[in-house]
């Protein structure tokens, strides 16, 4: 178990705070000092402090931090709207006794001095349900508050699991979670709330931690270097499927976007006869696809880019079903696979690897389902989406997540709306193949695609000066930088 990568569900969690408590660590006390610690590195004493306390754990946490912070010379102001649970109760104890006050309400005046700080200690993970009127306008008032705001465990407002606001969630600049990562803080609309993440796990033993349900950490570069003593074949052939007419750029750019990633030898199959070659990518090798197409069991194989949802389509994918080798199924791969009950039970005998790559639309569909539903669970969206299809899932969004029934689910923290243009799926699509032809396990090359796809539009961001103006052609390089630059740093040698 690592704390700063492996997630817990909230029973586990609940299950690692009683056993820490029976072992005497008083996560409590520990939670405020770090709380304090970090407040210390970053202000110094007699900066004005507002400590925002919740009726629960995470009240009592920013209570306890307020006490050591008004010991060591801060001016601290507690913002204390309701009664509090004992945890709580004893902090307020504490707080009294050093002299401290405490208010129910924000000051009304807008003349009042605003903090150099907020400690937002209102809500934390036990958040279940949407904030009631007087609190959503309490999260509200204090997000409008022109300071920088420190979240304790999660911002409050925001579902820790599912990264959807409650109504209402306070904009944090710095969240510090505690004991280890929520999957909230990563995906849908929790990053926009978060700010920078910090992990504490508060000193807690990693023999007292539970199994874990995720991991935000990546699989190892390492299996991609090179031997001097290679060629072509040494590194993979994949086959693609796709590209009718009107979407042939969508064939392309997955095959370019496998060579990119360094695939051996691509071979792209477009729907639309009329293209036979690609003039900016001439090592692609063009054969259209026909129905007696035959693609050898040694082939990765991507069905989806461009391929449209024509009855010729229909047959493609079907053929492709019964493919022995491996198997990526994007775009309209998968609402083909969604409308017909046949290619899912074709997909379901299938003994070679699969990998499904949908965005919340597609997966809604493959779940009967909606988006909404979808983005309100993304953990358990993809979860359930590979348990039902007996595959490796990519779900794309913010904070994607990847699933393998019976193994921990993965999350990317990296990401950048700079990707948020056409034709990233269909990149994707082909590096993830690319991974694979090159040796990967499905579960490990769809992970390192994304995450190196998610980083390379980072890195875009910081070059252009931001998101805006990204083409898909145009990301291929800085995956190629980004690939090389882990495959050198990974520090194992080839043989």
């Amino acid at each position: 178990m690592n704390p700063h990568t492996d997630i817990l569900d909230l029973p586990a969690l609940r299950q690692l705070e009683l056993a820490a408590d029976a072992a005497g660590l008083a996560l409590m006390q520990r939670a405020a000092d770090s709380i304090a610690t970090w407040v210390s590195k970053h202000y110094p004493p007699a900066s004005r402090i507002l400590a925002a306390v919740g009726p629960g754990n995470n009240g009592g946490d920013a209570l306890f931090a307020a006490c050591r912070l008004r010991r060591a010379g801060y001016a601290v102001e507690v913002l204390l709207p309701a009664p509090g649970n004992a945890a709580v109760q004893a902090a307020l104890a504490e707080w009294q006794a050093l002299g401290g006050s405490v208010r129910p309400t924000l000051p009304a005046s807008s003349r009042a001095q605003s903090p150099e700080l907020l400690l937002d200690g209102l809500f934390g993970v036990g958040l279940s349900r949407p904030l009631q009127d007087d609190w959503r306008e309490l999260v509200a008032a204090l997000d409008r508050l022109p300071c920088r705001k420190l979240a304790i465990d999660v911002p409050s407002g925001l579902d820790a699991y599912s990264g959807q606001p409650q109504g209402a969630a306070l904009h944090a600049d710095v969240t510090l979670s505690l004991l280890c990562p929520k999957p909230g803080l990563y995906t849908a609309a929790g990053p926009d709330h978060c700010g920078e993440v910090l992990i504490d796990e508060l000193g807690c033993p990693a023999t007292l931690y539970p199994p874990a349900a995720g991991t935000l950490a990546l699989p190892d570069a390492a299996p991609l270097r090179r031997r001097r003593d290679s060629h072509k074949g040494s590194h993979g052939v994949l086959s693609i499927i796709g590209g009718a007419a009107g979407m042939t750029g969508a064939a392309l750019l997955a095959g370019r976007a496998a060579l990119a990633m360094g695939a051996g030898k691509i071979f792209v199959h477009p729907l639309d006869r009329a293209l036979t070659l690609d003039p900016l990518c001439p090592e692609l090798m063009l054969r259209p696809w026909q129905h007696n197409l035959r693609i050898p069991e040694q082939h990765q194989l991507v069905v989806g880019p461009g391929l449209g949802l024509s009855d010729q389509a229909h047959a493609a994918l079907a053929r492709a079903l019964q493919h022995p080798g491996a198997l990526l199924l994007d775009a309209d791969g998968l609402n083909l696979l969604a409308a017909d009950h046949a290619l899912q039970q074709l997909l379901l005998q299938r003994s070679g690897a699969t990998i499904l790559t949908p965005h919340p639309t597609e997966a809604a569909r493959l779940l009967d389902s909606d988006t909404a539903s979808v983005q309100a669970d993304r953990v358990g969206a993809v979860r359930e989406l590979s348990q039902r299809f007996g595959c490796v899932v990519l779900l794309k969004g913010c904070g994607t997540l990847l699933a393998r029934y019976g193994q921990p689910y993965r999350l990317l923290q990296r990401g950048s709306p700079s990707l948020a243009v056409a034709g990233q799926g269909d990149v994707l699509a082909g590096a993830i193949a690319a991974l694979l032809a090159q040796g990967l396990a499905p579960l490990d090359a769809a992970h390192l695609a994304a995450d190196v796809h998610a980083s390379a539009g980072e890195h875009y961001s910081t070059q252009a000066g931001g998101p805006i103006g990204l083409t898909s052609h145009t990301l291929l390089p800085l995956m190629t930088q980004e690939l090389n630059r882990r495959v050198s740093n990974s520090g194992v040698p080839p043989f």
